[in-house]
């Protein structure tokens, strides 16, 4: 039998040989990475913490995600950090919802919000904002929330219209409490009900150590890849928003820290390898739409490649807003409803499932029950 291709790995000490990855290589290292396959963080907090930021604006379905990488995390046990403030959403590194860390939120705004600003520029033209229209609104911003005050967006919107400044649509509102966010204003609340609010960040989040612009940028890159990899470059200019200049120059300044693995003209960047245990029952993952697991990478062909070989493509998934994964390789859509008292999980694959993984599923929608604090029943549809 002829010997697999192998390519080098660098790493912080000495280079080493490893057999060229396969698309079951990088799902399972990214599953350990990604805290999926061996969750032992306590706190929905940890998690945030640990992976700098995680896309959110589907808020149920991001708690779902983040309570995935704990140990037994609830609903409830992340509302509750929510609403005290040791995890906040806004909006942060790209124009969307991110759940961020309070002690990482001021350098991380500092170092990404420029690039939002800039694809932000045309819709704000649109919008008739200006710097003088944002310079009256985050003064009346500022008197509407001081002194502890929680406001949600129809009330901050009733304030600026009383300040004569005009928030009427959903888009103008929604990009004026943007800029706020970027420039470091306001940031979220507890929920008030079903109801979201905003707070004055200063606050809100104690002060906390500044970084230097080139700190920060290390940082990100370190958070990215021991959370992402192995990933590309490209995979974290995509996630952060950030110039590729920009990405190329932080990872030169931490690439000591990392290893790399070259196949064929990528570099994948990631924490030192752990072994995977072999003959493991699978692993399955009810993942929600946009996590990070898959929505941080540019590329994602190892994590399809299985749905490829059933004749599906990527687009497959639309009628379903959340994946389900095997072993890393996304296989099938679910989703789910109130049921009366409980909830209904329903399950399309696209190829039929081994016995092994509609037990792995099921195992899931037992965990999906834990963190709900409800019964959750299970259907696969044909």
């Amino acid at each position: 039998m002829s010997e697999r291709p192998r390519v080098l790995i660098s790493g912080p000490f000495f280079p080493i040989k490893q057999a060229l990855l396969s698309p079951l290589d990088i799902c399972a290292q990214r599953l350990i990475n990604q805290h999926l396959s061996k969750p032992r963080l306590e706190r929905a907090s940890d998690v945030v913490r640990l992976f700098g930021a995680v896309q959110a604006q589907e808020y149920a379905a991001a708690k779902w995600g983040i309570a995935q990488r704990t140990r037994e995390a609830t609903d409830a046990a992340v509302e509750k950090e929510m609403t005290d403030g040791a995890i906040l959403r806004t909006h942060i590194l790209r124009p969307t919802w991110h759940f961020v860390a309070p002690q990482d939120i001021r350098w991380m705004q500092a170092l990404t919000a420029p690039r939002v600003r800039a694809m932000l520029a045309s819709y704000d033209r649109k919008l008739e904002l200006d710097k003088e229209v944002l310079r009256r609104s985050r003064s009346v911003l500022t008197k509407a929330l001081r002194d502890g005050k929680q406001l949600t967006r129809s009330e901050l919107r009733d304030q600026l219209t009383k300040g004569r400044i005009r928030a009427d649509g959903t888009q103008r509102l929604a990009h004026l409490m943007m800029h706020a966010e970027l420039d470091g204003l306001i940031c979220s609340g507890g929920r008030r009900g079903k109801h979201f609010t905003y707070s004055l960040l200063e606050e809100r989040v104690p002060p906390a150590k500044d970084l230097q612009r080139d700190e920060a940028l290390s940082e990100l890159i370190l958070r990215f890849f021991t959370t992402r990899g192995p990933a590309t470059i490209h995979d974290f200019a995509w996630w952060s928003g950030l110039a590729k200049a920009d990405a190329t120059r932080g990872l030169q300044a931490t690439a000591n820290k990392l290893q790399s693995t070259i196949i064929g003209e990528r570099t994948y960047w990631h924490p030192p390898a752990t072994r995977v245990a072999k003959g493991k029952p699978a692993l399955a993952r009810l993942l929600p739409s946009y996590d990070e697991y898959f929505i941080g990478l540019k590329d994602r062909t190892a994590m399809l490649s299985k749905l490829g070989a059933a004749g599906g493509t990527s687009a497959s998934i639309l009628p379903f807003r959340h994946v389900v994964a095997i072993d890393g390789h996304i296989v099938a859509g679910w989703d789910w409803r109130p049921k009366g008292n409980s909830v209904a999980v329903e399950v399309k694959a696209f190829a039929p499932l081994a016995k092994g993984d509609r037990l792995g599923i099921a195992g899931e929608v037992d965990r999906f029950s834990e963190f709900l604090r409800v019964p959750v029943s299970l259907e696969f549809m044909l």
